[in-house]
């Protein structure tokens, strides 16, 4: 395995143990725990590249999973990009709008996860900021008609989030920033 084969495989192995002592442990997302088991996660290394390269690398994991249906989610991860916050939205922003001007608006939707997120309103320092702060900048891109099925049988699938800053809150920004930083 060449050199950067391997920094992937080890950006891959940390961005896995995320998962597992963040999303499922602090049980941000009830249904990741499913989909870790099922072995239906594909995760994408992106090299350091400019907002055209990311989002030519969303649409063609957009049409991987058109045509892998045992794909049902998968994780874009910036390893050496977008560190800055802003530029990180504004990619965003542009991946929301190319995924509607494809075609793919109701079939797939994004999710964001950075380092350094913050809701807006929030200060900088709330515990409930690290629901959405990952070891990488990260675009999910998930099947909205899988989401749509799940939630249908999840009771009160809105209060999701609201559990979520709670719980963030409840165990305080210094846990949550050492859990999240353990995965480093």
């Amino acid at each position: 395995m060449n050199a950067s084969a391997q920094l992937n495989a080890e950006i891959i192995e940390r961005t896995r143990k995320w998962i597992m002592e963040v999303v499922i442990k602090c049980n941000f997302c009830p249904f990741a725990a499913r989909e870790v088991k099922r072995d239906s996660i594909r995760y994408s290394v992106i090299p350091d590249l400019t907002q055209k390269d990311a989002l030519t690398a969303l649409l063609e994991e957009c049409k991987m999973m058109d045509s892998d249906e045992q794909i049902e989610t998968t994780l874009l991860i910036f390893s050496e990009g977008f560190k800055s916050f802003r530029e990180y939205l504004q990619l965003v922003e542009k991946a929301e709008s190319l995924v509607r001007k494809n075609g793919y608006e109701g079939i797939y939707q994004i999710a964001s996860f950075h380092p350094d997120y913050f809701f807006a309103g929030a200060p900088i320092d709330d515990a409930a900021n690290f629901t959405n702060r990952s070891i990488y900048p990260m675009l999910h891109i998930l099947r909205e008609a899988s989401v749509e099925k799940v939630l249908e049988r999840y009771p009160e699938p809105e209060r999701i989030p609201e559990a979520n800053m709670r719980f963030a809150r409840e165990k305080g920004a210094a846990y949550m920033k050492i859990l999240r930083d353990s995965c480093l």
